[in-house]
């Protein structure tokens, strides 16, 4: 909790000027009576109109200059929570950027969404009620009790037996109220993760004609969320009748012993007018408490929610080590790494050299992608080492190792801009030049020509108005565009033809680029003509070499080239 409130500290002094004025308000207010009561005692019963007239008009001198200070104070207390909110919002981004995969595997998107936006409201709005109205209205209470006692202690006492009563049952409330609206945060998570698979696979449900069942299956969530609010709220409310009832008895109360004391001649009609309006303002403020009960819970999860987040340990920046360039070896030795409760990879060793074109081929589920990504440390393997150059990647700085590196992943993600700005996405400072030359290198030049905009024709949402294999290229012409030291292919040509593929590799191979070439891919004529290919087996190496040797002595392969090829080509093969 500490740490999300810190944030406020920059502008604490604005805050603290809001908090003066809020006080100035409040002396105010309960000033205010007691010059009532000075009117109908002196001025009214006494029937002296100079009394009125002066009091009167110092009253209403009063009641404007709270005005002006209430203005000022709302729009502080507006520019604090603001601020607030933002940097708290790009702090928690900028966190959740430095995360590791395996972190993003206990915030699923849906719920960092909620935090980022949801949380952050509930307690910027916290922030702004602290400094408007809800520190004043507990100094209001005691403030209230205070000057009643001043004005008359026998009746004010009936005042003071009944809020003791009233706070021991909105801290009641508060408590029941904390873990109620928990779980209207967590419900809250479910709603917009159905929400984000639902705009995401949009299509797909309409091809497949699922509205209805995806429309059944948001009314459960949204079903479960509403019930919980309620709940949750139809405890807060019931907080103010209570109060209500027990504050207005107290008022009762008050009228019949002040009633009782004038007549007595013991007090005075003002005082117990002025008793009366501190009794009826503590309610005021008190009924507030239900309100203010309600943020108070929702912030309070919200808090712990993104306490979190900033609690997440990321041990992913490795030490200051500057990368030692251009790449000469990357080394797996012993790597070994799962999931929980799944185990990945078992004890990966093998040795790669800068230029070589490397493929590492598998079926479904061997662990291809999950190798790959232990290079740019998007995970930490739980045993083993992965050398750059002899130097361990943990003393390697993190931004420095993903700078060097180029990866184009199995699920494109093209962004809503030019094609020639989604190329650039590589490399910010990129020329014209560079973008063209990489678009060339990736096969997607030609195509980009015969578009009427060219470089500057605008793609949809995720580039909805390209084909798969254009998407890939692109996605490849952006990677290429960094020059990076490895490229990383993850099963990135698999919607390109035979033909096309072929020419992309040759394109690789006889471009500028010198580095390491990393193809993941299930199909053997994506990696045939790879200086070696690595072949994974349920998370283990089952055989390196060529193609040709791992045709005539690998088991695995020959297995892989029979399923895809058939037994006759295979024999044919192995025996030219």
């Amino acid at each position: 909790m500490r740490k999300i409130f810190s944030f406020i500290y920059p502008y604490r002094k604005a805050a603290i000027i809001a908090a003066l004025l809020m006080l100035v308000e409040l002396a105010v207010e309960l000033w205010l009576p007691l010059l009532m009561a000075d009117i109908i005692d002196n001025g009214i019963i006494e029937r002296d109109l100079s009394v009125i007239k002066s009091v009167g008009l110092f009253m209403l001198g009063l009641t404007i200059f709270s005005f002006i200070t209430s203005i000022i104070n709302t729009y502080l207390a507006s520019y604090v929570s603001q601020q607030f909110a933002y940097d708290l919002r790009e702090a928690l981004f900028e966190k959740i950027q430095s995360f590791s995969f395996i972190d993003f595997n206990r915030f699923p998107t849906s719920s960092l969404i909620t935090r980022l936006t949801n949380d952050v409201n509930q307690v910027q709005l916290v922030i702004f009620m602290g400094l408007r109205i809800m520190v004043r209205a507990p100094l209001l209470v005691v403030g209230g009790i205070v000057m009643a006692l001043i004005v008359d202690w026998q009746i004010a006492l009936l005042l003071t037996v009944a809020i003791p009563i009233v706070i021991a049952f909105l801290f009641y409330v508060m408590k029941k109220g904390i873990a109620l609206f928990a779980l209207v945060q967590e419900k809250l998570d479910r709603v917009n993760g159905v929400m984000r698979e639902n705009l995401v696979g949009i299509r797909l449900i309409k091809a497949l004609r699922r509205s209805r069942y995806e429309q059944d299956r948001f009314k459960v969530v949204n079903d479960d969320l509403f019930d919980r609010n309620v709940a949750s709220l139809r405890l807060i409310e019931l907080a103010t009748p209570v109060l209500l009832i027990i504050m207005n008895i107290a008022i009762v109360a008050v009228i019949w012993f002040g009633g009782v004391k004038i007549i007595g001649g013991s007090t005075r009609v003002g005082d117990v007018a002025a008793i009366i309006t501190y009794g009826t303002r503590i309610t005021v403020a008190l009924s507030m408490f239900s309100f203010i009960l309600m943020i108070l819970s929702r912030a309070r999860a919200s808090v712990h929610r993104m306490d979190e987040v900033f609690a997440t340990e990321t041990d992913t920046q490795g030490s200051s080590k500057p990368l030692s360039l251009p790449l000469r070896t990357l080394e797996f030795s012993n790597i070994h790494f799962s999931y929980p409760d799944t185990k990945v990879l078992k004890d990966i060793t093998f040795s790669l050299k800068r230029g070589q074109f490397i493929g590492i081929l598998g079926s479904t589920g061997t662990g291809k992608t999950s190798l790959i990504q232990l290079i740019p440390r998007l995970y930490e393997p739980d045993s083993g080492e992965i050398k750059w150059n002899g130097v361990h990647l943990n003393e390697i700085q993190v931004e420095e190792l993903r700078r060097a590196i180029g990866v184009v992943p199995q699920e494109v993600m093209l962004f809503s801009d030019t094609i020639g700005e989604n190329i650039r996405w590589g490399k910010e400072d990129a020329t014209m030049e560079e973008i063209v030359e990489a678009a060339k290198t990736a096969q997607i030049h030609e195509f980009i020509m015969t578009l009427p905009k060219k470089y500057e024709t605008e793609l949809g949402q995720k580039g909805v108005n390209l084909s798969g294999g254009q998407k890939q290229r692109l996605s490849i012409a952006r990677a290429l565009i960094r020059n990076p030291e490895i490229l990383i292919l993850d099963d990135s040509t698999s919607a390109l033809d035979l033909k096309t593929e072929a020419k992309l590799q040759d394109s690789l191979r006889n471009s500028k680029f010198q580095g390491l070439i990393l193809l993941i891919a299930q199909k053997i004529s994506s990696v045939k003509d790879a200086d070696q290919i690595i072949v994974l087996d349920d998370g283990e190496v089952a055989g390196k070499g060529t193609h040709m040797r791992l045709l005539s002595e690998n088991e695995t392969y020959q297995d892989i080239y029979s399923s895809q090829y058939g037994e006759e080509v295979d024999h044919a093969e192995r025996t030219s």
